[in-house]
């Protein structure tokens, strides 16, 4: 499977947006559902969103919903999640990752192509 690419991290306040973005280093999309997870420092990786090779159908960690959207553009072959009202406990590093089959599932197994990830840190 061809990775996956995640950008667009950083350090931001309390309050602050930012969005992340997520590629392929190569080939296009796969007809399949994508996700974006999260490890904070000393943490599992958790479930934080995934959305359906169309965009239709979208879900939410219950610690993030209201606040990060997640979307992608076919087109541009990108992934996004566009991350609002910023807390100190969402600081983490955030990878994207390809969904195995075509339903939209929470767990970590349930993913291949994962990236390098992308830190996000937010400062109180």
């Amino acid at each position: 499977q061809v990775p996956l690419v995640e950008s667009g991290g950083g350090l931001v306040q309390v309050g602050g947006s930012l969005r992340l973005s997520c590629a392929p280093s190569g080939r296009t999309f796969s007809s399949l559902p994508m996700g974006w997870f999260r490890q904070g420092p000393g943490k599992e990786r958790e479930f934080v969103a995934s959305i359906t090779w169309s965009g239709g159908v979208t879900d939410y960690a219950d610690s993030v919903k209201g606040r990060f959207t997640i979307s992608k553009d076919n087109a541009k072959n990108t992934m996004y999640l566009q991350m609002d009202s910023l807390k100190p406990e969402d600081t983490a590093v955030y990878y994207c990752a390809r969904g195995k089959t075509n339903a939209l599932v929470r767990v970590t197994t349930g993913y291949d192509g994962w990236g390098q990830g992308t830190q996000v840190t937010v400062s109180s």
